[in-house]
């Protein structure tokens, strides 16, 4: 029987995710599918019922989702309840679990761009407090690295930093020039990069040779934060692999292999950006 799988979201139309597994299941010769599916936020009930009706074996969930499917899921995991958000969906026996791949996929991709970034001891900067900066704080903690949050709005970083675990030290966006030569790391999680966009008054000459940059932004793939730090020499990881590594969870859940990302994988997906 084939075994199968979606994505979901409203808009889904640009999602890249059948791509990737499409891949994965050709490559393993799985017979399975995985297909993207508009679900308007409130058609999301009927759609669960679906799931719980067998139809699926599971998937994945993307914006505006990741909050709304909380309180239709019949069990979450702490992960995914530290994290806030589910991003992946397991059905079984008529139950459905909601788990969050985004903090594997944030870890792959570094450990597999930058061996070691994790081994010294100087804290990251985390630029943004949004949805996306959760699971990347969760993901930090997890290897005990210190964080300093910036965000142009103080409140919301202060009350992220009181809801999550780890040491997390919260200041104004515009504080990056004075706390960059402590910093090992910088991470953008928010939406700059994006159609041109671009940060303001960000000195990255004033971080230590040898730091680590890397975007969660993967279109463009080199974002001006990239190039800018691509410049000075410092180490940059780009947002595609975290977009590849948070997958591979899903799939072994679903399908019972467990892929691997591969250059041949990345490059199929590069060249759909831009298109």
């Amino acid at each position: 029987m084939t075994t199968k799988a979606f994505v979901i979201g409203h808009p889904i139309a640009h999602s890249r995710s059948p791509l990737i597994h499409g891949t994965w299941l050709a490559e393993h010769g799985i017979d399975g599918s995985y297909e993207a599916i508009d679900v308007a936020p409130d058609a999301l009930p009927a759609f669960f019922e679906r799931l719980r009706g067998g139809e699926f074996a599971g998937g994945n969930v993307t914006i505006p989702h990741k909050e709304a499917v909380f309180a239709l899921c019949d069990e979450v995991d702490p992960l995914a309840l530290s994290i806030g958000a589910v991003n992946t969906l397991i059905a079984r026996d008529g139950r459905v679990t909601g788990t969050n791949t985004d903090y594997l996929g944030f870890l792959g991709n570094l450990d597999q761009g930058a061996p070691n970034w994790s081994d010294g001891s100087k804290p990251a900067i985390v630029l943004g407090a949004g949805g996306a900066s959760r699971a990347i704080l969760v993901a930090l903690a997890s290897r005990s690295i210190p964080v300093i949050l910036l965000n142009r709005t103080r409140e919301t970083a202060d009350r992220l930093a009181q809801e999550l675990d780890g040491d997390i030290t919260v200041a104004p966006i515009d504080a990056f020039n004075d706390v960059a030569p402590h910093a090992g790391l910088v991470v953008n999680t928010t939406s700059v990069g994006m159609h041109g966009s671009r940060f303001e008054n960000l000195d990255l000459s004033r971080l230590q040779l040898g730091s680590l940059v890397t975007d969660i932004v993967y279109s463009p793939l080199v974002t001006p934060l990239l190039a800018d730090a691509q410049k000075l020499g410092l180490q940059t990881v780009d947002g595609l692999g975290m977009l590849l590594h948070q997958a591979v969870p899903g799939f072994a859940a679903w399908f019972g292999v467990t892929p691997q990302v591969s250059a041949q994988l990345r490059a199929r997906i590069e060249a759909t950006l831009g298109h």
